[in-house]
């Protein structure tokens, strides 16, 4: 893995070239070591107001409960509603970069998500709260000398421009700490679901910044993003297809 993204970044000159070769190595990744629930993508995420993301280098996404994904000539638009996780891929850790990622995480978390009752067994459960969008960006490389300056580009990203979980490749894993952990309000109004979860991006508070360094960096990004998907996500909320019919 680290040495296709040197190769490639070494050896292709062309900018756009180049940042397709990285996102492919990072998506051909997580689609060999991620649980087969989990897709990966690049892809524009979608919501049912017919409002769009950015287009976004690694989306991880439900394909269970969020059952259609709209592929127009090879480009595919995923609902927002199967969302876990989305990534920004560049060849290096920047000022530039990490400001410039926390705007494609803002341009999907901002899109408006429904949520509907499932049916497990022949048993009704609730339409649950909305979950966590994991953000982030996956770098080749890290030139950033000092570790109080990397904090210091992250810590300035607000509301819902905010990165969870970022690995440069060669050396190092940026996990952030918040004040709090999203846990949703359960019987909570559909109209009043988007702007809770907002409102939680908006007024969380950074605590720590994590910097693992080291042996085994990809190996300890994996795992704490598994992490997140599993034990913290859980499984996002069904989609409610009625509200994409009405605008069909």
């Amino acid at each position: 893995m680290q040495a296709q993204l040197d190769t490639n970044r070494k050896s292709i000159s062309h900018p756009g070239s180049i940042g397709d070769a990285l996102e492919n190595v990072w998506i051909d990744w997580l689609r060999t070591y991620l649980p087969s629930r989990y897709q990966v993508d690049k892809a524009i995420v979608i919501d049912a107001t017919g409002e769009t993301s950015d287009q976004i280098d690694v989306v991880i996404y439900d394909q269970h409960f969020t059952p259609f994904v709209f592929n127009q000539n090879g480009f595919k638009y995923i609902p927002a509603e199967g969302v876990y996780a989305v990534f920004e891929v560049k060849p290096e850790l920047s000022k530039e970069y990490i400001k410039y990622a926390g705007g494609k995480v803002a341009s999907v978390r901002k899109l408006q998500r429904t949520s509907a009752n499932m049916i497990n067994s022949g048993n009704v459960f609730p339409a649950r709260p909305l979950t966590e969008i994991i953000g982030g960006i996956l770098s080749s490389t890290n030139p950033i000398s000092k570790d109080t300056t990397i904090k210091s580009h992250i810590n300035a990203l607000l509301d819902l421009e905010t990165l969870d979980l970022s690995c440069a490749a060669t050396n190092m894993v940026i996990k952030v700490d918040y004040d709090k952990i999203y846990k949703g309000t359960k019987g909570i109004a559909q109209n009043q679901l988007n702007n809770e979860i907002q409102d939680y991006y908006r007024t969380r508070v950074l605590k720590t910044i994590h910097l693992q360094k080291g042996d085994n960096v990809l190996i300890k990004f994996f795992l704490q993003l598994l992490e997140y998907l599993q034990q913290r996500i859980g499984t996002v909320a069904a989609i409610d297809l009625n509200a994409y019919l009405k605008q069909a």
